[in-house]
């Protein structure tokens, strides 16, 4: 491996966490299975390694800032090219992933990545995010839901509430100015049992790079009603 991942290693430093040799080789494969792929098919714009250490890389991991303590179970829905799910599940050996996405060639590639790089604490799921939602093998089981998805917080908290156990978690991965967009989701948590904590900013260090998690917990049962039928949540998000 002749690739410099310095800029990874004193971020996650920064933020107390200490990557092993064996997680930055396991990272460095992913990359390189990342950009053989997206040359025959479209996972990510983003290619150039300076770039994916950065924006997928460090963002995904930025969550070892807030991770809660008692989480055992993770769903990563509409993980994609596998953000934050595989670099999660990297540095996370003893948490159990699963992975959901509504794309099957995706979910093959996830596959080929999660068998080349021998993570035992995986299981991917082809799935729209509504009918995982419904499914009673995963609905209200997680304990902690994280989604980068683009998606206002209402659509979103619609897809993820409903697989989040009660007393769980649900993080959205969130960057620019969220203040209207939470004043707007607050009463669209609340219907579907969660309750909203203060977010939290931070920057991508040595960048001018805003991030925020939005923070919710699951208080209630999500009522039976939702997830709405596919579509409907993106198309009229709750109020």
């Amino acid at each position: 491996m002749n690739r410099d991942y310095s800029y990874l290693i004193n971020t996650l430093k920064e933020w107390n966490f200490t990557l092993t040799d064996v997680q930055i080789n396991q990272l460095d494969m992913f990359y390189e299975m990342l950009v053989e792929k997206n040359k025959v098919m479209n996972l990510t714009a983003i290619t150039d390694f300076d770039e994916v250490q950065l924006k997928h890389f460090a963002d995904s991991l930025s969550i070892c800032k807030v991770l809660p303590s008692d989480v055992n179970t993770v769903c990563d829905l509409g993980t994609g090219a596998g953000f934050p799910g595989i670099p999660m599940a990297i540095v996370y050996p003893n948490l159990q992933f699963t992975l959901i996405d509504s794309l099957n060639k995706r979910i093959k590639f996830l596959e080929e990545v999660v068998d080349t790089l021998g993570l035992k604490n995986v299981t991917l799921i082809h799935s729209r995010a509504e009918e995982a939602g419904r499914n009673k093998l995963y609905r209200e089981h997680f304990d902690l839901v994280v989604s980068r998805a683009v998606a206002n917080i209402a659509t979103l908290s619609e897809y993820c509430l409903p697989l989040v156990k009660i007393n769980g978690y649900f993080i959205s991965f969130k960057s620019g100015d969220i203040k209207d967009e939470i004043e707007l989701s607050g009463s669209a948590i609340t219907k579907l049992g969660g309750k909203m904590n203060n977010p939290s900013y931070f920057n991508l260090p040595d960048t001018d790079i805003s991030r925020s998690f939005i923070i919710i917990d699951k208080v209630k049962n999500t009522p039976k009603a939702y997830p709405r039928k596919a579509g409907t949540p993106s198309k009229e998000p709750l109020k």
